[in-house]
């Protein structure tokens, strides 16, 4: 499922008031469940507040929620209440699996590093979250 909002060309998305905006996209900012919603605000508004319609995807859903996360992530998926991604932290470096804890906002690389794109697909496709009381297994 895609979520779109208004994205200024310069960063930062619009608030709720369409007045301000926000650094880093958060529950303030305005978002559309369609691109057609977006567009017709995105018109309606003054020329010197521009915006353009961003589609966030799951793919790129990590990049604006979990600012930490850094490199090309190629696949994600949701486990437990985590977004779990296939990142590349720079070209040409190994392949890491990211856990995105939605609840406290945080990433947490797992020690593994994997050369190739085969490898680290297996590992991502049976990746397993063990709970224990507060602290979280690999």
């Amino acid at each position: 499922m895609s979520i779109y909002a208004l994205q200024s060309p310069a960063g930062g998305f619009l608030d709720e008031d369409l007045k301000f905006y926000n650094k880093i996209f958060d529950e303030w900012c305005v978002q559309f469940d369609n691109y057609d919603d977006a567009r017709l605000i995105a018109d309606t508004l003054d020329r010197s507040r521009y915006a353009e319609v961003v589609e966030i995807t799951p793919l790129s859903y990590p990049k604006y929620f979990f600012h930490n996360l850094q490199g090309i992530i190629h696949a994600t998926r949701e486990i437990d209440g985590n977004i779990i991604c296939i990142v590349e932290p720079f070209t040409g470096s190994y392949f890491r699996i990211a856990v995105c804890n939605l609840m406290r906002r945080s990433v947490k690389l797992t020690p593994s590093k994997y050369k190739s794109s085969m490898s680290v697909e297996g590992a991502f496709a049976n990746f397993k979250i063990r709970e224990h009381g507060d602290n979280q297994d690999f």
